[in-house]
């Protein structure tokens, strides 16, 4: 008798298998899609302490210097997951250990899973820094911050709300297509200024009606991460694009047109 070993065996589960493993990476593209628009706008009611039941300025009120740590570790371990993951070193990293079929809705699901652990765990300063005391100033600010998540959104599904959520990938997988390189591209606000979500989450975040200590915290190192997050992006961008950036950079403000 003779015995034949097969050195490559076939996927047990064949186009089944396939067609499973097809949909369960549809759904969880649409789970992390799902998250993030949660998360965001949980993130206006959570700066803005409309309709949700946490927000900034409400909760147990710690000692101030005990709240600090607190919010600031919270800070830092957004930064570093939400800046680290975007950069291009971490997905050479990422390389071959996860699909990039799956890589981006990674990335949003993990990113909506630590906004989750800062809405949560967030202490509160309630220590007043300034306040709009005339009804009409403070609707004025109000709307102005809500303007800016608008900004911020909208900035965002202008990159192409498919491929920046990863749906992009499961629809050309599913077609059985391998995914094509972006194209550079500058649509609507982005003619204008070169970052307008971050222009859009600073006007968000420093038109405060009522400025806690606590809010103060948050728009300041929030700032300073999206600054920090603006060199490394302008760095990566010049690296991908090349002349076609510098030649944008040079006709399109940062973030102020006619500024900087």
């Amino acid at each position: 008798m003779t015995i034949t070993v097969d050195h490559h065996p076939r996927h047990h589960g064949g186009p089944r298998a396939g067609r499973l493993a097809g949909l369960v990476s549809r759904c969880y593209g649409m789970m992390a899609y799902a998250s993030f628009l949660a998360s965001f706008l949980y993130a206006i009611g959570f700066v803005s302490n409309l309709v949700v039941p946490k927000s900034i300025d409400t909760g147990v009120v710690w000692p101030p210097f005990v709240a600090f740590c607190i919010d600031l570790q919270l800070l830092c371990v957004f930064a570093v997951q939400h800046g680290g993951m975007a950069r291009p070193s971490f997905k050479r990293l990422s390389t071959g250990r996860v699909s990039p079929l799956v890589a981006r809705s990674t990335f949003l699901l993990c990113t909506s899973l630590t906004l989750i652990l800062l809405f949560a765990a967030w202490q509160p300063l309630p220590a007043l820094v300034w306040q709009a005391e005339n009804p009409i100033t403070a609707a004025v600010i109000q709307a102005l911050s809500l303007l800016g998540w608008s900004i911020a959104l909208h900035s965002i599904l202008l990159v192409s709300r498919f491929d920046l959520f990863g749906l992009k990938q499961r629809l050309l997988s599913f077609a059985g297509r391998s995914e094509i390189a972006t194209p550079f591209r500058t649509p609507g606000l982005y003619g204008v200024v070169r970052h307008p979500i971050y222009l859009g989450l600073m006007i968000a975040l420093w038109a405060a009606p009522v400025m806690t200590a606590g809010h103060l915290l948050l728009a300041s190192l929030a700032t300073a991460f999206m600054c920090a997050g603006i060199w490394l992006e302008e760095r990566d961008h010049l690296a991908l694009f090349g002349d076609r950036y510098r030649q944008y950079r040079a006709r399109v403000a940062m973030l102020l047109p006619g500024l900087f």
